[in-house]
Order: structure tokens, then sequence, then C-alpha cells
């Protein structure tokens, strides 16, 4: 007995039953039925044609998931319909077997390269039918589970995108929020002009720049950087401005001046943030900070530094010096030693006070703006004045970065007109 002519049961009783569509393009009626018999009994719906360009019409109409085309077919050649149903658009592959009499192996692999998948020799075998199918169902299943698989890739990758969008708007809410705590950018006080830079990195930073009055005569100057520059960075910054803000009930350096004394001093107003940075927040996160009392009637000038970078004086003859020994940070050791700064401005200073965004301002190949570099663009903008002169030295910065600042930057730009006539009064002594 051929194995052509075996039952279906006999041949393979213990395979699973397939659930699939076969296209079957054939000439010959007898030996089409008789390949029909064998899919239909490993359960594919088959669909039957004698010629190419029908079979091409029922391709592009009905998906069948298996193609069995005779090489030989009247006008269209199976090879040539094997092209065309390639270029069709699907959304699932479909596997294309060409029967064939020959087993040249040039016209092999002229059928290879026109996306022939599998080849079987005529008159069809059923065992090598059923064997032919069994690799093909292997590879759409494969097929079928990637293609599931990437639809969920998509669909997850949908809800991220969306995802994402919902937190760049809210990132861009609460940059402009951010912003909005340094509320004045310039201030001008008898003598004094105040100019404020603030660019954080990404969307919001960790770092904060301001200014208030204490008295007639005094004004109160701060630069804050907190670890990192991110939303827990902007949180802490978000709640370091109300204890720094104009308003006098929450202004912790103005408690004093309420009561008619004198308000907090600078390196007292860091000790109270240290203690609360320990004693209050449950965060790792520390900052750096320069707080500054100007006396603007006598150019005197008392600040602390704890752990930011020097204040840099430029004076009117050009000469630039870095102030202060450095200082420890706030919200690290229990009992910080802060340096503490006086310093007698005259008309046509000019104090600088930024953060490490600055001179850690980092070229591509590695190497630091560095101190040197933050002179040279004193030096350079000599000329410039408030504002002109902070947006000239962040531009500087991001050339010298090439556009790619990792940190935040900010700067106050305190300067003494040169035309002032300052007041020499005593200091007078905490």
């Amino acid at each position: 007995m051929k194995a052509a002519n075996l039952p279906l049961s006999t041949l393979d009783a213990a395979q699973p039953t397939i659930h699939r569509l076969a296209l079957l393009v054939d000439h010959d009626l007898d030996h089409r039925l008789r390949v029909a018999t064998v899919l239909e009994g490993r359960g594919y719906s088959v669909i039957q044609t004698d010629t190419g360009e029908n079979a091409l019409r029922l391709c592009a109409d009905l998906t069948p998931d298996l193609i069995l085309s005779d090489w030989e077919l009247p006008g269209m050649s199976g090879l040539e319909f094997c092209q065309a149903f390639r270029k069709l658009e699907r959304s699932s592959y479909g596997y294309f077997v060409l029967l064939t009499t020959t087993g040249d192996l040039q016209a092999l692999d002229t059928g290879l390269q026109a996306g022939v998948d599998d080849f079987l020799s005529m008159p069809v075998v059923a065992q090598e039918l059923l064997a032919r199918i069994a690799a093909a169902e292997r590879i759409l299943r494969v097929e079928n589970e990637l293609r599931a698989s990437n639809t969920q890739l998509q669909q997850a990758l949908d809800q991220l995108n969306a995802t994402q969008a919902a937190i760049e708007r809210d990132l861009r809410e609460a940059r402009k929020l951010q912003q909005g705590l340094v509320r004045e950018r310039s201030g001008s006080f008898g003598r004094a002009e105040i100019s404020l830079l603030l660019r954080p990195a990404g969307h919001i930073g960790g770092d904060l720049v301001g200014f208030f009055p204490i008295n007639d005569d005094s004004i109160g100057i701060y630069a804050l950087d907190v670890s990192g520059h991110g939303v827990t960075a902007a949180l802490l910054t978000a709640q370091l401005s109300v204890h720094l803000s104009g308003s006098a009930d929450q202004n912790v350096a103005l408690r004093g001046a309420q009561t008619g004394g004198d308000a907090v001093g600078p390196t007292a107003l860091a000790r109270f943030f240290n203690n609360m940075m320990l004693e209050e927040m449950n965060t790792d996160s520390y900052f750096t900070m320069i707080f500054a009392e100007l006396n603007h009637s006598t150019g005197d000038l008392t600040m602390v530094q704890a752990g930011h970078p020097h204040p840099v004086l430029q004076r009117a003859d050009g000469s630039i010096t870095h102030l202060g020994q450095g200082g420890m940070p706030i919200g690290v050791f229990d009992n910080p030693v802060f340096d503490e700064i006086r310093v007698q401005l005259a008309p046509g200073d000019r104090l600088l006070i930024a953060s490490d965004g600055l001179t850690e301002a980092t070229t591509p190949n590695g190497q630091q703006l560095g101190n040197e570099g933050l002179e040279a663009i004193l030096r350079t903008n000599a000329f410039l004045k408030g504002h002109p002169f902070l947006e000239s030295m962040a531009w500087s910065v991001s050339e010298y970065c090439r556009g790619e600042r990792q940190d935040d930057i900010s700067a106050v730009l305190l300067e003494i007109r040169e035309d002032a006539q300052l007041v020499r009064l005593p200091r007078k002594s905490r």
C-alpha cells in the first residue's frame, strides 16, 4: 500500500488539529483533490484554484496561512506567483511551498530568492506532505507568538509614551512653579544692583537664588544648591524657599527684625537650616549655601559659606579674588564648621556667587571649566552689567559643554554702581 493512499488516522493520529486556511494551486484537478484531502484531514480549511492569477486574487481577499503551488501553471508560473504574493500587504506571514518535479539546485536557489519557504516533490506523498506541514506550522506558530508579543510590546510602549507625556506635562508645569520661586530676577537697593540667573539642567532642578530687603539699609542675598537636580531636589528647594521668602512671618532671617531687633545673622541662619535638615527632614539630601547680608549704604558685606563654591570678587580695577575657605555643607554633620566672610565693596566692584554647575561644566573630552575658565569669562565680559553679563556667561558655559550641560547653573551678581558714594560707618559687632 503506497503512502499517498494511507488513511490519515494511520499516518499520524497523535497530531493536534490545526485550524488554518490553506490555498492549493494546481492545474491537475485529481492531484489537487488528493492533496486537499490530506490538508483537510489535518484540520486545514482548503481553497483551490488552477491559475496563479486567480490564486493572487484569493490571497488578497482571504489571507491564507499556507500556500501550496505547482511550479508549472498556465499563464503566471508558480515562481512568478510567489514573487507577486510576497509583495502583498499582510498582517501575518504566509508560508509558501512550491510543488516541483525538478531537483535542479539552481532552480531551487531561484525559488528561495523569490521567497519560497519550502519545496515538495510531485506527485506529493502524504507522509512527506504532513512532515512539511508540521515544519510550516512551527514557523507560523512562532510568527504568531512574535506578532502577539510585538503587539503587547507596542501596547506597553504606547502606554509608556502616554505616561511619559503626562510626566513631561507635569514637569513643565513644575518648572514654571519653580521658576516662580524666584519672584524677582533683579533688584536695585540704593547703590547696589542685584541680578539673578536660574537654569535647571532638566525640567526642574535643585538650585535656588534670591534676595529680600531686611531693613532700609540692608538686604539678604542667598544661593542654594541641593544635592541632585531632580524631583527630590526640587521639592526640598521649594520648602527652603518658604523660609527665605519675602514674607516677614515666614522668613527665618527676618524673625528678629519683626520685633525691632536685628535679623538672624548669616551663620545663625546656616545653623538653623542644619538643625532643620537633621531633625525634621527624613531625607539623605543635603545642600550647600551662601547667605550674605549687605549694607548697601556702606558696602559692608557679611557672608556665610556652607560648602558652596567660592564667591568671586572682581574689583573695579579688574582684579579677581576667590573668597572664603569653603565651609561644610548643610544637613550632613551635627556640628558643622561654616566659613564666615567679611568684605568691603567699593564703587565699581562686583561679586559673583555661582553654583558648581558653572565651574564643573565639562567639555565632551572631560575637561572642566574650573576657576580659571570662570575668571576668563569675567574678564572677557567686564564691559557687561547685570542680566546681559549673566546671559553671556550662561552662553559661554553652554558653548564650552557643546550644549551637553549635566548640572543646574545658578548665579547671583551683586554690583556696586561706579557712581556710588558709600557711607563709611563703624562695623557693628554681632
